[in-house]
């Protein structure tokens, strides 16, 4: 519940795994790699947060992937899927990837609790 896909994020702060607290804005430029295959998904610069209302947690860190047609595929990776964040990128394990079309259909499927945000 609560849950809103917020863009362009430069000052949240962020505790990846209970760890130390860390700025969204320091994560910026920071590489994106996959644990299982080695690839580069992309740079943070580029993703979005999806962050639970209520609680005030990030959820999930929404990743465009790979090309589809001239729009990227955008995948969903729940922030326990983030295995760890290093000075230069930060390593994804995208086997807890969700599909982005789905997750955003639970979340419009989700009551509105705070209705003065959405649109």
């Amino acid at each position: 519940m609560g849950l809103e896909v917020l863009e362009n994020l430069t000052a949240a702060y962020i505790e990846p795994g209970g760890g130390e607290a860390v700025r969204y804005s320091e994560l910026a430029g920071k590489e994106l790699i996959c644990i299982d295959q080695g690839i580069r998904l992309g740079v943070v610069d580029h993703t979005d947060l999806i962050i639970n209302l209520r609680s005030g947690e990030v959820e999930s860190i929404v990743i465009p992937y790979g090309h589809r047609w001239f729009r990227p595929k955008l995948i969903v990776v729940p922030w326990r899927g983030i295995r760890k964040i290093g000075r230069d990128l930060i390593i994804v394990d995208l086997t807890t990837a969700k599909d982005y079309a789905e997750v955003m259909k639970k979340i419009e499927e989700r009551p509105r609790r705070f209705p003065f945000i959405y649109p």
